[in-house]
C-alpha cells in the first residue's frame, strides 16, 4: 500500500492494518521528515487519544492529515503508533 499527497509517496508498506476502512502503516515505512507534530488531538471511545501529523510537500501543507495512536487502549494495540492518512492523501496498492 502506498500513501500519495501532492505527488509524493509519503508512506509505502506491504504491511498495512486495515481498521475501520483506514490502512494504518508502520511508523518504520512513513517519511517522518516530511510530518511536522501537530497540537490537535481527537478521542476516539475505543482507540482512545489521537494525535495528528501535518504533512509539507514541496512548500504545500495539509494540515491534521496524518494520524496515529500514541498510547492506544488495548483493543487498538495492535495499532499504537501507526499512521493512517485521510484529508486528500491517496492510499493505494
Amino acid at each position: 500500500m502506498k500513501a500519495i499527497w501532492n505527488n509524493q509517496v509519503i508512506a509505502e508498506s506491504s504491511h498495512t492494518i486495515v481498521v475501520e476502512g483506514n490502512h494504518y502503516f508502520p511508523p518504520g515505512d512513513v517519511k517522518a521528515e516530511l510530518l511536522t507534530p501537530s497540537d490537535t488531538h481527537t478521542t476516539c471511545h475505543w482507540k482512545g487519544k489521537a494525535s495528528y501529523y501535518t504533512i509539507e510537500v514541496d512548500g504545500k501543507i495539509n494540515k491534521d492529515a496524518a494520524w496515529y495512536y500514541p498510547s492506544a487502549k488495548d483493543a487498538a494495540q495492535n495499532i499504537q503508533g501507526y499512521v493512517a492518512f485521510w484529508k486528500g492523501v491517496a492510499v493505494t496498492e
